[in-house]
């Protein structure tokens, strides 16, 4: 009955002609095959196969299935979701199949021993369990190995895909345990599934189980437990932002998550011994009875060891003349035609004496003036220029290093201060996760003499580790942000620890100097800071700062009517960022970007789009990087334009071929790399930070209730450069800015620090 069922199917099968296309990273294959077999619906003698495989080989026979598809220069072709190599079927060839070159020193009469003894289904018993091999005449273990080895290589990804689809992974997560495992695939889910857990990202713990459960593993098998615990320490880490968990705490989240769906009970004891053998086996560090994922672990120890070995060295920073710096920064003041406050001056001075400082205020307190003056006056006392144009003439590096957590918030320093910034990735020669990481650190510091690093808040425990083991010693710092901010996506809150340890000398901005005359932004944003709103509301008198009453079934025409105004001044889509904290919902980002889209990039003739799922993309549209992608210097949050869509029969690879400009560097996509990016017309408040629009948009709804916490308004807030748009209900807008977070990041980073640092802080007075 099945192999009736399976002849329904719409497949082909038959040998190659030639191979059109193949994509190592995704596998994706086109190629020409000569027909020997196929279903009713097909009566073509040569026919194009598209979809996953490894490179086919000539001389092997492959059975695809999948639905056919028309595509308009090529004809009829077969988009294949399962292939498999088709293995010979009578005696006489296998005989020939394992006697041929493919299988070093198995010849004629060897194989015609594996018939005799395992039949005509010698292939299929050997690949099921290589122990009936044992009972093959003159069989030793290399030959053994050589043929097993051979088969599975020739079964290759066909055959392991096709089971991984029967463990109920789909094309893309089933490819995915390829790329990991590769030929051992399959021995890895038999032996230990619950290794997905920590190797496979986006294999949750309830899918391991699932597999496991059916190969027999028990309830309290070791695999099983360890999976649990690991699974809960990586869920509270990656999700809620800690960078540890209590290991009671531990041990009670892997029990409730074990037990869930099962009859027997957990065993305490095993669960407690299976914790110790992880730590043993540092997939977990455990410290004082707190459990952290080993890199989280090591990250925050190597950030107290590099902040105590800058700070160290105070007596190496050069301490110049009160007098000096006075006429330094008199110089600086007439040059820019501003006279600096008696805290902005204090923030120069601190900054020029430190081996390390940290800055930090809301919006409009001043905090790039005063780090234009450090640089301005750190050249003018050094003797060294801080115009980039000469280097270009000088050997030696520019002695200013500037870099931002995002392209965005790099961009904004540039256009502040004239001088170069770049991704804190792109500085560290960031290559991705499968390319080494980071090419700076300790053996390869970063060059220059004095770093500033703005927007700190957004950087998590991982990133400021390898940051400053890329800082050599010699090299000054300064750290820039606003503690009032999100915390980082990643685990830590680092400059919160930074500040709240004293661990180096810190300047709060706190004088309001931004702020032309009739804004209330910068008002306003103070005002959400300090938990309370307008006790008279918001005036509708006000040009910049606005609220239009709704209910969430409302938003979305609110926030059109807005954009539509704004697009009749003259704004384009690029000016104006719409903000909601939430996904899902009418009033959530993916209902409001296809609204948007609509709105701003409508369909229209000879305007060239893409399907992608249940998205359309557009030349013209806003779109926003998901990933960090740092072969095109492109990382996750960075802002750009769809200039151009090429369709496959256009270019020279037979590929789709999306063009994106991020400020003005245009990066190429296929359609399969798709899923980096999204609409960008509306995004999440923590995507925008780091960034400045001179018109955002932000909804403010109960229906957000669960998100709606005073930083999140603030930080959505603080986004907008010349006019602030709030819509929805302004009792969830007051909820909203007295509530702190629900759950604080718990963290070690602050005692380590204030373990090395006091005695020396105490010693020098401060």
């Amino acid at each position: 009955m099945a192999d009736e069922q399976n002849e329904t199917k719409t497949f082909i099968q038959g040998e190659l002609i030639a191979q059109v296309f193949h994509a190592p990273e995704t596998l994706y294959t086109v190629a020409k095959i000569r027909v020997k077999k196929a279903s009713d619906d097909i009566d073509e003698k040569e026919m194009t196969v598209v979809g996953p495989m490894k490179p086919p080989e000539k001389d092997m026979v492959y059975r695809f299935e999948g639905s056919l598809t028309e595509h308009p220069l090529y004809g009829r072709q077969l988009q294949f979701d399962s292939c498999e190599t088709v293995m010979p079927e009578t005696g006489e060839g296998i005989v020939l199949y394992l006697s041929s070159d493919r299988f070093e020193g198995i010849g004629r009469k060897t194989a015609q021993s594996i018939v005799s003894v395992l039949g005509e289904s010698a292939i299929s018993k050997i690949l099921e369990n290589r122990k009936v091999l044992d009972d093959v005449p003159n069989m030793n273990e290399a030959k053994k190995e050589i043929l097993v080895s051979q088969l599975k290589e020739d079964q290759g990804i066909e055959g392991i895909l096709t089971k991984l689809y029967d463990f109920g992974f789909g094309v893309k997560m089933a490819l995915k345990v390829y790329q990991a495992y590769q030929e051992s695939a399959l021995d890895i889910m038999e032996q230990n599934p619950y290794r997905l857990v920590e190797d496979i990202e986006g294999i949750g713990f309830q899918k391991a189980d699932q597999i496991g459960r059916k190969q027999g593993l028990t309830v309290n098998h070791g695999d099983r437990l360890k999976a649990g615990l690991l699974f809960c320490l990586q869920e509270e880490t990656f999700s809620n932002g800690h960078t540890y968990i209590e290991a009671t705490e531990l041990l009670v989240l892997a029990d409730q998550l074990l037990s869930a769906g099962v009859t027997e009970p957990i065993d305490e004891s095993s669960l407690s011994q299976q914790l110790l053998e992880l730590e043993e086996e540092d997939k977990i560090r455990y410290e004082n009875g707190r459990c952290f994922v080993p890199s989280l672990y090591h990250a925050e120890r190597g950030i107290v060891t590099h902040m105590d070995r800058l700070l160290n060295r105070m007596e190496q920073v050069d301490q110049f003349p009160e007098a000096e710096i006075y006429k330094a920064l008199g110089e600086v003041e007439e040059e820019l035609g501003i006279t600096y406050a008696e805290s902005q001056r204090e923030a120069v001075f601190t900054g020029l004496h430190s081996p390390v400082m940290i800055l930090t205020g809301g919006p409009g307190t001043g905090k790039t003036t005063v780090i234009e003056g450090i640089v301005k006056v750190f050249g003018r006392l050094k003797g060294v220029s801080v115009d980039p144009a000469e280097y270009g003439k000088k050997d030696g590096p520019f002695p200013i290093v500037m870099a931002a957590p995002t392209g965005r918030a790099a961009k904004r320093m540039t256009e502040s201060t004239g001088l170069p910034a770049s991704t804190i990735h792109r500085l560290l020669g960031y290559k991705g996760e499968n390319e080494g990481y980071f090419e700076k650190d300790d053996d390869d510091p970063i060059d220059g003499e004095l770093l500033i690093i703005d927007e700190v808040s957004m950087v998590d425990t991982w990133l400021m580790n390898q940051l400053l083991k890329a800082t050599p010693t010699w090299m000054q710092v300064i750290f820039v942000g606003d503690e009032d901010q999100l915390p980082s996506v990643g685990p830590g809150q680092v400059l919160e620890d930074l500040l709240a340890s004293d661990a180096a000398p810190n300047v709060r901005l706190v004088d309001i100097f931004r702020q032309e005359e009739g804004s209330r932004i910068i008002d306003f944003s103070h005002q959400i800071k300090e938990s309370r709103l307008p006790p008279e509301g918001i005036d509708t008198s006000n040009k910049d700062l606005r609220f239009f009453p709704c209910q969430t079934q409302g938003v979305q025409t609110i926030v059109r009517q807005v954009c539509e105004g704004a697009v009749k001044k003259g704004y384009h889509a690029r000016d104006i960022q719409v903000l909601a904290p939430m996904y899902k919902g009418e009033a959530g980002v993916d209902a409001l970007n296809v609204m948007l889209q609509n709105l701003f990039n409508p369909k229209r003739e000879r305007v060239r789009e893409v399907q992608f799922g249940e998205v359309t993309y557009r030349v013209g549209d806003m779109v926003l990087q998901l990933i960090n992608d740092p072969e095109n210097n492109v990382f996750n949050g960075d802002r750009g334009e769809i200039v151009s869509i090429i369709r496959a029969k256009e270019t020279v690879e037979k590929v789709m071929k999306i063009t994106i400009s991020f400020n003005g560097e245009e990066v190429d996509y296929e359609r399969n790399d798709l899923n980096m990016i999204t609409h960008a017309y509306c995004c999440t408040i923590h995507k925008s930070q780091g960034s400045e629009f001179p018109i955002v948009v932000m909804p403010v709804v109960k229906s957000y209730w669960r998100m709606l916490r005073k930083k999140l308004i603030y930080t959505g807030a603080t986004r907008a450069k010349g006019y602030l748009i709030l819509c929805g209900e302004w009792d969830a807008l007051e909820k909203a800015v007295v509530t702190g977070e629900e759950t604080l990041r718990r963290t070690t980073l602050k005692e380590r620090l204030l373990s090395v640092v006091p005695a020396k802080e105490k010693e020098e007075g401060r």
